[in-house]
């Protein structure tokens, strides 16, 4: 997001429930961001917040374009990242001993499902919520990245499609480089 925006960042790597982690954000989980002093954790409030705050990739508050992006965002959350974090939890996050990995399939299939509700739903425009690239782009485009760490398949040729030009943005290769 802060790629997309131009905004002048420090990226500090540091590993989740690190101490450096747990002292801004007691989860322990990343990204956390530093905003005028204070920590923003969990990536959809620091998404949200950045758009807002600039203006940009954002659709104002209260109009129906605003309730399509936030649509779009937590459809890809509820439906995407949720089924990639349960199947990241049950292969490396968790203990080995709270570990089901019988799950994934049943993962990949909603995925699938998902994936396919996606493409049904995407309309005429580049981007998700229409002309301009919004927060709900970026959000597939992290999806899509990690869906392909995992070996979830994304089989649809729109929703691909849509993710090869959102991969393709300089903003995205810069952010993926870190």
């Amino acid at each position: 997001m802060l790629e997309e925006l131009g905004e002048p960042f420090e990226h500090v790597p540091a590993r989740p429930g690190s101490k450096e982690v747990t002292d801004l954000n007691p989860s322990g989980k990343i990204p956390v961001m530093i905003a005028d002093g204070t920590a923003v954790s969990d990536s959809s409030a620091i998404l949200h917040f950045l758009a807002d705050r600039s203006g940009r990739l954002t659709y104002p508050a209260g109009t129906l374009e605003r309730a399509r992006q936030d649509s779009w965002t937590y459809f890809l959350l509820d439906e995407l990242d949720a089924c990639l974090w349960a199947a990241a939890r049950h292969s490396f996050v968790l203990p080995e001993d709270r570990r089901v990995s019988a799950l994934k399939p049943t993962l990949r299939w909603e995925f699938a499902n998902a994936i396919r509700s996606l493409s049904i739903r995407i309309g005429s425009g580049p981007f998700l919520a229409g002309a301009r690239m919004t927060v709900p782009d970026i959000v597939l485009g992290h999806c899509a990245r990690w869906a392909g760490l995992a070996n979830f398949e994304i089989a649809e040729p729109k929703v691909s499609s849509l993710v090869e030009r959102l991969h393709s943005r300089d903003a995205y290769r810069r952010a993926t480089s870190y």
